[in-house]
């Protein structure tokens, strides 16, 4: 057996057992990927799928205990180049991050400023998605680490700790007659166009769960992943924007849209950080966790690596 039949037999329960697109994605031939799983399963003594002529149709109860050995092994051999590259490189290499385009946009220029000033030779990779796609490009290790505000604490293959809170605010143009008002309540939004986040995106479910616990039914007139063309949309007059509060932190007083804020509406919204379970996690990932929040050490992390708690909170 060798690590390239544990490659191919992954990549196929990955991509739902089509060796089509299994071949695609490792630039191989799907002939060549069916003898190796075929050879593997001989060797093995168990059929990891079962077939239906030549196709793959499910795998098998034995097959689903091989899978989490080749996970382990192809997890450890993942760190076995990590640690190759941390000691002959020195702090220098890739820092691949997966987040979604608010974290990306809004929080994460400074600290990857930082890590840039203190590691030099470190080159950055954003990957961006939705919080889900973020979880699985840590999880498949496309990205040594996840940044979102929702889906990471809830898969088992990833370690995630607190990284800061938040809040929404509403924006408006300057002279909206919401803006004279000293205290805006549920009430008063369910009445306008709503302009806000899709639901899988920064904190919308608070948002959705808050007008359904007071039985109110907003009036969402546009969804977007993007604060900023949720601005534009409220700039022309479509509705009143509901955003995150970084979105709006950096705006020019006296702009042509005003904010205010609506913790006390929908709560607060906690973004957290993620590993993969059982990573190898190289200096400078340390060392931008630690940039991206106080809360964060090595020493916490490595706690939560190693299984000493199951959630740490802000």
């Amino acid at each position: 057996m060798n690590l390239h039949q544990f490659r191919f037999v992954q990549e196929a329960v990955r991509r739902d057992l089509n060796l089509t697109e299994t071949a695609k994605a490792l630039f191989t031939s799907q002939p060549g990927i069916s003898k190796a799983i075929l050879e593997l399963e001989a060797e093995l003594g168990v059929d990891i799928f079962a077939r239906h002529g030549k196709r793959l149709r499910r795998v098998t109860e034995p097959g689903r205990e091989v899978l989490k050995s080749i996970e382990v092994i192809m997890r450890e051999v993942g760190n076995l180049k990590r640690i190759g590259e941390e000691f002959s490189m020195q702090d220098a290499g890739t820092l691949s991050i997966a987040t979604t385009h608010s974290q990306a946009r809004y929080f994460l220029p400074e600290p990857v400023a930082q890590l840039r000033k203190r590691f030099p030779k470190v080159n950055i990779s954003l990957h961006q998605g939705s919080p889900e796609q973020v979880a699985r490009m840590v999880i498949e290790e496309v990205a040594d680490l996840g940044l979102a505000t929702e889906s990471l604490g809830d898969r088992d293959e990833l370690v995630s700790l607190p990284c800061y809170e938040w809040r929404h605010v509403v924006v408006m143009p300057a002279g909206h007659p919401l803006a004279q008002l000293e205290r805006i309540s549920l009430e008063d939004l369910a009445v306008l166009p709503l302009v806000s986040y899709h639901p899988s995106f920064s904190g919308r479910t608070r948002v959705d769960q808050a007008f359904a616990a007071r039985q109110l039914k907003p009036n969402i007139v546009l969804e977007a992943i993007d604060a900023d063309v949720i601005k534009t949309y409220v700039r022309i007059g479509l509705g009143v924007g509901i955003v995150a509060e970084l979105a709006v932190r950096d705006d020019p007083p006296g702009g042509d849209l005003v904010s205010r804020p609506v913790g006390h509406l929908f709560g607060s919204n906690v973004t957290r950080i993620a590993f993969k379970r059982g990573a190898y996690l190289r200096n400078f990932v340390y060392a931008f966790a630690e940039m991206m929040s106080d809360r964060l050490s090595r020493k916490l992390i490595d706690s939560a690596m190693a299984g000493e708690a199951d959630d740490y909170q802000l």
